[in-house]
């Protein structure tokens, strides 16, 4: 335990001294602008006109009546592909950036086992996901109430907060591969690429009625439109949890027993 703390006050003060921090902080705070920007837009088509593509972007992605019930729809459908991406940018970042930066020699040469560095970075992750996540949900809700959206009620929250936080929860569980691939490939490169061609399959697996079936779309299982048929089977969280503690055993046994160089 006492391993796991110092190695965490470590990484914790390496994020926070960091920009990358504050610039995924801005960067989920503007997707999630945009996003309240596409639904004000449903509401005043007069206006979408004279935007060009973001109008047209907002005459596309509607579900019914403009108000907050499509609203959250959309934000879970964000956060299923931004928290992919983002969650899957800060893991590359958390693990790549010690080969990148060439520190890892001097973080392998404290005295605390190689398994506590690799659940310490995890841990910072999780928090870091957890946090852009709120800012994120924060935001989204502050512009949705600026635009004057109407239908708010306790119940469709309570729905949409369960089915934010399972996909917020599923997007961190798969983090752990990308924690692999980067201590792997020993930098950025490679995980960021897993990171983009795991959100083109995660797109096509729909096409082949395999949605429930890949770690990388099950997520999106969660935000679909009303009517779809495909939905989330219980073997759907048996292979992602099997696909997060691979990843998980993954980098801690090359973190171990990989020449670290």
């Amino acid at each position: 335990m006492k391993n796991i703390t110092v190695t965490l006050w470590a990484e914790t003060l390496k994020v926070r001294k960091s920009k990358v921090l504050w610039l995924t902080m801005a960067f989920f705070a503007f997707v999630a602008f945009m996003m309240g920007l596409i639904v004000f837009l449903q509401q005043h088509p007069e206006l979408s006109q004279k935007l060009g593509l973001i109008g047209v972007k907002a005459n596309m992605v509607q579900f019914g009546e403009p108000g907050w019930k499509s609203f959250m729809l959309l934000l879970s459908q964000g956060l299923a592909g931004v928290g992919l991406i983002g969650f899957g940018f800060i893991t590359s970042w958390v693990f790549g950036r010690e080969y990148s930066e060439h520190t890892l020699k001097d973080l392998l040469a404290l005295p605390v086992s190689r398994a506590s560095i690799v659940i310490a970075k995890l841990i910072v992750i999780a928090v870091w996901a957890a946090l852009l996540s709120l800012i994120f949900v924060g935001s989204a809700l502050l512009f949705g109430r600026m635009a004057g959206l109407e239908g708010w009620s306790t119940e469709l929250f309570l729905s949409f907060l369960y089915r934010f936080t399972m996909i917020a929860l599923f997007s961190m569980l798969l983090c752990t591969p990308i924690a692999f691939f980067a201590s792997f490939s020993g930098g950025f490169l490679l995980p960021v690429g897993i990171v983009i061609v795991t959100m083109m399959t995660a797109n096509f697996s729909g096409l082949l009625g395999l949605t429930a079936y890949f770690p990388w779309a099950i997520s999106g299982l969660f935000c679909v439109a009303p009517g779809t048929e495909i939905t989330i089977q219980p073997v759907s969280y048996i292979i992602l949890l099997t696909t997060s503690l691979t990843g998980l055993a993954g980098t801690i046994a090359w973190w171990r027993y990989a020449d670290q160089k």
